[in-house]
């Protein structure tokens, strides 16, 4: 359902938007990066300085002092795919997911309009949330984000999708954004085997979507 009221603190949310007219606007590592590190910076409720400023290229995404104790929001999980953003978030301050979220797009929208001499909006409306009532819910939820790579056919183990928290969640990634070890009640060899189970059949699943929403 659309975005329109304020998201409860504490609750927790899947957000989802995605490019206008599923316009790719994601195209290399440099783009991925780049909307990782906005989002980790944009949920400081203060930012010291833009976004443009604090921006480099180095591998690691708190490297320039995140101030991560007035965080807008727990970052639960997030996959970034090429035409759009999945994040599970736990909203920390009333009103903060639509602040948080304003000021991300609009960012990237500024970097990706400059770096292709484009103008116009790229995004298609405000984003969506649901709110993820149940810690199985969570579970089952945070692998169907993790696997969105290998469902389209982008990779075939989500490992090799750099652009998502899934390396966080089974201790490949040294620098985390995100908070999830209090909400999952897994450990890393557990979850990995937990994802995995269910690849083919979440790749099944989408070849045969376009049939059951015909059925």
């Amino acid at each position: 359902m659309p975005c329109r009221n304020i998201l409860a603190v504490n609750s927790v949310y899947h957000i989802f938007t995605k490019s206008i007219a599923g316009y790719k606007i994601f195209n290399n590592d440099d783009d991925y990066k780049r909307i990782v590190r906005t989002i980790a910076f944009y949920n400081q409720d203060n930012p010291k300085s833009k976004f443009s400023v604090f921006w480099n290229k180095n591998d690691n995404i708190l490297d320039k002092g995140l101030d991560t104790r007035e965080r807008l929001s727990k970052i639960i999980a997030y996959c970034i795919m090429p035409t759009h953003i999945h994040l599970v978030l736990s909203p920390s301050k009333e009103k903060c997911v639509s602040k948080f979220m304003n000021r991300v797009l609009k960012s990237y929208s500024k970097y990706f309009n400059v770096k292709h001499n484009r103008k116009g909006p790229l995004w298609e409306g405000r984003f969506k949330s649901v709110l993820v009532e149940t810690d199985e819910q969570l579970l089952h939820l945070t692998r169907y984000v993790h696997l969105n790579p290998v469902t389209s056919y982008l990779v075939d183990k989500p490992e090799d999708w750099g652009a998502s928290s899934y390396k966080e969640y089974i201790g490949k990634l040294k620098n985390s954004i995100c908070d999830f070890r209090d909400y999952l009640d897994m450990n890393n060899v557990a979850y990995a085997e937990f994802v995995n189970e269910r690849k083919e059949y979440q790749r099944e699943l989408a070849d045969i979507k376009h049939l059951l929403l015909e059925a």
